[in-house]
């Protein structure tokens, strides 16, 4: 069995082929757009042969991951990121080129997706996991350690909408880290909890990425990505600017000082020069 598992998870590979996503708007005025523009967020905004408004939110994307990648994803907000998680994660479709994804994809985008306010925490870590593609049966052999980590004791036989923002963040975190995945693509989106839970849930999303063939992370927190990752791709209105190691893309994206900051990390993670 074991020999089967390991020639199955080499398997496991994510591929684009000039892959492109746009986004028809139906209802923009051309006359307003005839030429290309490019906004300081967003991806080329132009007009196809029908002169239909499109927003070219991703263009000409190659990307080719195996078992063992963590590659995170860097950008201003509007590059086309979180559109590249979804390309991914099968939402969207290429409108050009192709993407070939093998694996068991498990999409981490809004923490409260797949979840029922009127129905209990319990039922929720239930309705949650088999959201990510876990079954009845795994989610109920988890539900107690996730209960553990929520540390939200009774709160859990009661409906969701009783929960304050913070609880609904603990309860989801607890399950999006008990399941496991071939291939995370994870968009960090985490807040409204304390720093000391916030350090906990580190502790749990870096085991679940650990856990994961091939990880995909779109995040604005340098340090996190380089405890995660190490590869990079710096995207820049829809296209990639850049490819390679971790320090290297964010001291390209966001200066020196950032790169100090990430070869601080992997220093003391022990993951400085081809280790990294």
């Amino acid at each position: 069995m074991a020999a089967k598992k390991s020639t199955e998870t080499t398997d496991i590979r994510v591929d684009t082929w000039d892959a492109c996503v746009d986004f028809p708007i139906f209802d923009a005025k051309t006359r307003s757009l005839k030429k290309a523009v490019v906004g300081a967020a967003g991806g080329v905004i132009g007009s196809n042969n029908s002169k239909t408004v499109v927003v070219e939110a991703l263009r000409d994307i190659n990307l080719h991951l195996e078992h063992g990648a963590r590659i995170g994803l860097v950008g201003h907000n509007g590059a086309g990121k979180s559109t590249l998680l979804r390309l991914l994660a099968g939402i969207y479709e290429p409108t050009r080129g192709a993407c070939r994804v093998q694996g068991r994809v498990a999409p981490v985008f809004d923490l409260g997706v797949g979840m029922d306010p009127e129905i209990s925490g319990y039922d929720n870590i239930l309705i949650r996991g088999m959201f990510l593609g876990m079954s009845r049966k795994e989610m109920l052999a988890k539900t107690d350690e996730i209960a553990e980590f929520s540390e939200l004791g009774d709160y859990l036989e009661m409906p969701l909408r009783t929960y304050s923002t913070g609880m609904r963040v603990r309860l989801a975190l607890g399950v999006v880290t008990s399941i496991d995945p071939e291939i995370l693509i994870l968009d960090e989106g985490i807040g409204a909890v304390d720093a000391e839970f916030m350090k906990k849930a580190r502790i749990r999303l870096q085991a679940l990425v650990e856990r994961s063939g091939i990880l995909v992370f779109a995040s604005h927190s340098n340090e996190f990505l380089a405890q995660l990752c190490d590869r990079a791709l710096w995207i820049d209105h829809g296209q990639v600017r850049m490819d390679g190691g971790i320090e290297e893309v964010v001291g390209a994206y966001q200066g020196e000082d950032a790169a100090a900051q990430v070869r601080k990390v992997l220093a003391e993670l022990g993951k400085t020069g081809e280790n990294a």
